[in-house]
């Protein structure tokens, strides 16, 4: 029990300190003019304080709702979406110029008294205070004349975006890549096309800040967390949000640690009497009901206790965003992080993975359901490795990274997962010199694939380059930061051998629409080239379990009659070879004329026994 004690409290000794030199590691990163990844998050966390999202009629309710909505304070941005519900649901999300003036409009809502009951008992609502809101119409000649005076005096600001997280459908995609000057602008104007917007980014941390605020009157220093692709640069329209939530999870140091360190008061704490995980899952279970039950907006909570690591799922309606919740993945936090500075590091990383996901899409490599499919994580980090691998690096070894990392870069998770690596590139001294166009990258990433071995090697961004294989997965790709698991043991062998062919075929291609550039500007905007060649139609895109085996020229089963009784008249066989047909009549043939001569010889047999017997009878 003094071990463990001894432990907690250098542990909670350490943290403080990282805590403390955060901020020296922030403030050199801001004098150096670009955000790391955590000033990154806190300024989205701070954008989320500043705003609130209210439910409308139309876009066209927007210059009342400026109006009202601006004797609160100044507005900065304001951003129209919609969600797709029974009917289309008209939503405004507007930021303020500070969080007191985003506070002042929430606290001067109302509630809806026939949900809430205040007006009588038979309500079944909870009053619960949120940043989501609904503008409902104004009472009958109330307040026409204020309203009036304001726009007179202050012109609205035009909405930023209409309908902002509509992504675009797969037509209008392809229109667009058609209308692009060469491959390489292709490659780019997928990326731009198709990521995550800053209106989905300011709808996540706004997610977030609710599940964050609907305990913090117990947990003041409780954080919500994003992490994965909302924040790490690599998500697409559309994606599910990977929440952390920490009762103590404050990444920014204030005044008050230094005085907590000495204080001779300590907070009483609740004893665990359980291990930690099952403790962690009935925490998690009453955070699950606590958002089924009170948070505006959620629904369809469920808890999936029983992983590896526990998560609870759910759906929240005013943002149309799939949620998955959980309280003990610091990795995948710092996963994100490292995957933010590669983004960061250089332009040509995130549209090359981009482009090699919308394919593997495409070819039906991936897949929205678990399975034996390689997943996304999983192509992006073969891309990385990729860019580690050539002959002028794009991307360093995480393991230099790690040999770089100085006392502020430390970070080690509950679990003891050590998560260090350095922060500052600077301190890597890693700069490279690869002057590679998009579309010469991507050629190469399916050129180096196809020739990888996959049934012997492994792929180590650590080491940054590939090592023996441990063990008899079909693919191999060491965890970067949990080293001894494979973040590919789901694959199978199949898929293994799938994605292989299919690089192959995609290296083949993609060299032929390099080559061919004797299309003239017209017959681009009307033909399929450069990327759309090299992306199949989703539609027509099916996994087939046999796909690996010749087609047979004709069907066994199509030589035998299938009817039932000898008066059915067999269906006729369509035969794809003229040689085949003629064989296969001639095998028929002499087939029947053995039988016909079986019938004799035994008729002929059986007429000289009965003889025989009838002799011996006389």
């Amino acid at each position: 029990m003094n071990t463990l004690m001894r432990r907690a409290l250098l542990l909670m000794h350490s943290r403080t300190y990282c805590i403390k030199q955060y901020a020296v590691a922030g403030t050199e990163a801001a004098a150096k003019g670009k955000l790391n990844y955590e000033e990154f998050i806190d300024s989205r966390h701070q954008q989320a304080q500043r705003s609130i999202v209210v439910q409308v009629s139309s876009e066209k309710s927007y210059p009342e709702l400026y109006n009202y909505c601006s004797r609160f304070g100044r507005i900065v941005t304001v951003q129209h979406y919609c969600v797709q519900h029974e009917d289309v649901l008209h939503y405004m999300l507007l930021e303020y110029a500070s969080a007191g003036e985003a506070t002042a409009a929430i606290s001067s809502s109302a509630y809806n008294a026939e949900l809430s009951g205040s007006s009588s008992g038979s309500g079944c609502g909870v009053p619960v205070r949120s940043p989501f809101l609904w503008f409902r119409a104004a009472a009958a000649g109330a307040g026409r004349r204020g309203q009036a005076k304001l726009a007179a005096n202050q012109k609205a600001l035009p909405l930023s975006t209409i309908d902002g997280t509509r992504p675009p459908t797969h037509d209008s995609l392809l229109e667009v890549l058609r209308g692009a000057d060469s491959i390489e602008q292709q490659l780019q104007l997928l990326y731009d096309q198709t990521r995550l917007n800053d209106l989905g980014v300011r709808m996540r941390f706004l997610a977030a800040l609710q599940v964050q605020e609907s305990i913090s009157g117990m947990f003041p220093d409780a954080l919500a967390q994003p992490f994965g692709s909302s924040v790490n640069g690599f998500g697409k329209m559309g994606c599910d949000l990977d929440l952390i939530l920490r009762f103590d999870g404050k990444t920014t140091a204030d005044g008050l640690d230094s005085q907590r360190e000495a204080s001779r008061l300590i907070y009483h704490t609740k004893e665990n009497l359980s291990n930690g995980r099952s403790q962690k899952q009935r925490q998690m279970e009453c955070i699950g009901d606590v958002l089924h039950l009170f948070l505006p907006g959620v629904c369809h909570v469920r808890r999936i206790l029983q992983a590896r690591v526990p998560i609870i799922k759910y759906h929240h309606e005013h943002l149309d965003l799939e949620v998955d919740l959980s309280m003990s993945n610091l990795t995948g936090f710092y996963m994100s992080e490292l995957l933010y500075m590669f983004g960061e590091l250089d332009p040509r990383v995130r549209p090359l993975t981009f482009s090699v996901r919308r394919w593997a899409q495409s070819c039906g490599l991936t897949n929205p359901s678990p399975g034996r499919w390689i997943t996304n994580f999983s192509l992006t980090c073969l891309v990385m490795f990729f860019m580690q691998q050539l002959r002028q690096p794009i991307l360093p070894a995480i393991g230099a990274m790690a040999k770089a990392a100085t006392a502020t870069d430390i970070r080690v998770t509950e679990d003891g997962i050590n998560c260090t690596f350095a922060r500052d590139m600077e301190r890597v001294g890693f700069q490279s010199r690869n002057t590679s166009s998009l579309s010469e990258l991507l050629l190469q990433f399916f050129e180096f694939y196809s020739q990888f071995d996959f049934h012997n090697r492994a792929i180590s961004l650590n080491e940054g380059r590939a090592l023996a294989k441990p063990d008899h997965s079909a693919m191999y790709i060491v965890n970067p930061l949990e080293q001894l698991l494979n973040v590919s043991k789901n694959v199978s062998l199949e898929e293994c051998e799938r994605l292989r062919i299919e690089v192959r075929n995609a290296a083949w291609m993609l060299e032929s629409e390099v080559e061919n550039t004797t299309l003239t500007e017209s017959e681009r905007h009307e033909q399929s080239w450069g990327l759309l060649n090299l992306f199949k139609n989703p539609e027509k895109s099916v996994i087939r379990p046999n796909m690996f085996f010749k087609p047979r020229m004709v069907e066994v089963s199509d030589l035998f009659d299938k009817s039932q009784t000898a008066a059915m008249t067999p269906p006729a066989v369509n035969y794809k070879n003229t040689t085949v047909r003629q064989q296969v009549q001639s095998i028929k043939a002499a087939a029947r004329s053995e039988l016909k001569q079986l019938r004799g010889s035994s008729t002929t047999t059986t007429t000289t026994t009965t003889a025989a017997k009838t002799k011996r009878s006389r």
